[in-house]
């Protein structure tokens, strides 16, 4: 892409008008007529009033995904022929990115650099993956009699809700659409209400490609509301989850109080990377240790936001990722050159720096934190490093969604892997060694859903994301995926 600056970003978010309206059968307002502003929080200034929906919204949504799913054009197409129509939405991305990363930088506060070239690209390419996939997933035939054929096959729910966080609102959305509508299911999307913009003109994308009307609606509204509405529906078959283990539980409350839908939770998470004594670049650790906590200002799930270090190495190392938290030019996100934008409303930066506090109070030696003055919003915090926690401390034992690292030394590799898994939560870890029988035997030893060794947040569409525990047990991406949106069934004929 031609590289734009600060200016160039500016002037094409004002030629951009958002999508206001829910999206169920095309464009329309709330039933009541009822808008929420959606708030830049780089500046505090009101984006859009977008559609406020509420439980009326939700039945006519599913009703219409009911009736489109039913109907069959999208459900019972061929393989190939869905794929076509998840390859048209991906091209209709790629040619919009620009729009795209926008929406996404504006309404979240995300460093555009990373909408641009990571998060909308990466939602076009993650639809071609699915559709690709598509035709070679097979079925099964069970080993029976001579006189019996049973076939295995698999079929899409029906209507699934996804209700998805404001970190990466296009990402996000598209992890839950791309298998859920490869497998021929209708999808009723639920944006996070801080975040809508994205989630609203993809909808208009797909209708210009050509998805059939009714297999996806989006409904924007509050998560206690539009999503507590979805949760309890009885004619969704399948809810997919990713945000804070608080509301995963819930969802699996409303399953159990209406048809015991299915529940796939991605959730909460306080990863911890290990550091061993035995690795020498430790540049490189620092670089990987500080990109594992900043990135998109500590709001990722898989975040590793504890720093469990072996005494041996850890003067050097912590002196190095102080340092480079220090580094950090926390700014607009709209500038290419800022390396950590804002926290993606005021009611969140006033959490994370409550934990600050809180954090600051728990440690031995503080490093950072508190709100960067002179900024147009107070949503631009600091990054903070804590030294000389206790595992068992608040912040050491909290998600944050926040630039906060705790640091932990420890004297032997069984104390580390002890204070990397003495959380409730076990969605990913990271581990440092240049030692290869210590890299496998220590990463088996971990309990995370993905081990990244040597490398930060390991992740790609070919490969299934999520954890154990409090973390949830959802899957996204890689093939996996389609379990969570398809169900067995088995035909079996007698031949008499």
């Amino acid at each position: 892409m031609t590289e734009k600056n600060r200016e160039d970003w500016i002037e094409l978010a004002r030629e951009i008008t958002p999508t206001t309206t829910a999206w169920i059968d095309g464009p329309v307002a709330s039933r009541s007529g009822a808008t929420r502003a959606t708030v830049n929080p780089a500046t505090g200034a009101v984006l859009a009033e977008v559609a406020e929906c509420d439980e009326h919204d939700v039945d006519a949504a599913v009703t219409t995904a009911r009736r489109a799913f039913d109907a069959g054009g999208w459900a019972t197409a061929s393989p190939r022929e869905r794929a076509a129509g998840l390859h048209r939405i991906a091209q209709r991305i790629e040619d919009g990115l620009d729009e795209l990363a926008l929406l996404d930088s504006l309404d979240a506060g995300k460093r555009i650099v990373d909408t641009r070239a990571i998060d909308a690209p990466g939602s076009a390419a993650i639809l071609r993956w699915y559709a690709e996939s598509l035709d070679k997933v097979y079925g099964e035939v069970a080993p029976t009699s001579a006189a019996d054929l049973a076939v295995v096959t698999r079929e899409p729910l029906g209507v699934v809700a996804a209700v998805v966080p404001w970190n990466y609102p296009l990402e996000m959305a598209i992890w839950k659409l791309a298998p859920a509508l490869a497998a021929g299911n209708s999808v009723i999307l639920k944006p996070s209400e801080d975040s809508p913009l994205s989630a609203l003109r993809l909808a208009e994308l797909a209708a210009e490609a050509g998805l059939p009307e009714g297999v996806l609606s989006v409904v924007p509204g509050a998560g206690p509301v539009v999503g507590q509405a979805l949760g309890r529906h009885h004619d969704v078959d399948a809810v997919t989850f990713t945000g804070s283990t608080e509301t995963a539980r819930l969802f699996q409350v409303y399953a159990g109080q209406s048809n015991l839908k299915q529940v796939w939770p991605e959730a909460g998470g306080k990863s911890a990377v290990v550091v061993l004594d035995d690795v020498a670049d430790l540049d490189l650790v620092a670089d990987g240790v500080a990109a594992g906590i900043f990135t998109n200002t500590g709001q990722v799930c898989s975040a590793t936001s504890r720093l469990v270090v072996q005494r041996g190495v850890a003067d050097a190392l912590i002196e190095k990722v102080v340092a480079r938290a220090n580094a950090i030019t926390v700014g607009d996100p709209l500038d290419p050159a800022t390396g950590m934008g804002p926290v993606v409303s005021e009611r969140q930066a006033a959490r994370v720096l409550s934990l600050m506090e809180t954090g600051a109070a728990e440690a031995r030696e503080v490093h950072g934190g508190g709100l960067v003055p002179g900024m147009p919003a107070p949503t631009y915090v600091r990054p903070q490093v804590l030294l000389g926690v206790d595992p068992a401390a608040r912040i050491a034992q909290t998600e944050v969604f926040g630039p906060v690292l705790t640091v932990h030394v420890v004297d032997t590799v069984d104390e580390a892997v002890a204070v990397a898994n003495g959380t409730p939560y076990a969605l990913a870890a990271g581990l440092w060694t240049d030692g290869l029988t210590r890299a496998h035997s220590v990463a088996r030893r971990l309990r995370a859903g993905t081990v990244s060794v040597n490398c930060v947040d390991a992740l790609d569409v070919a490969t299934p994301f999520g954890g154990f525990r409090g973390s949830g047990y959802g899957r996204d991406l890689s093939l996996h995926a389609l379990d969570k949106f398809t169900g067995l069934k088995t035909t079996w004929i007698h031949h008499g």
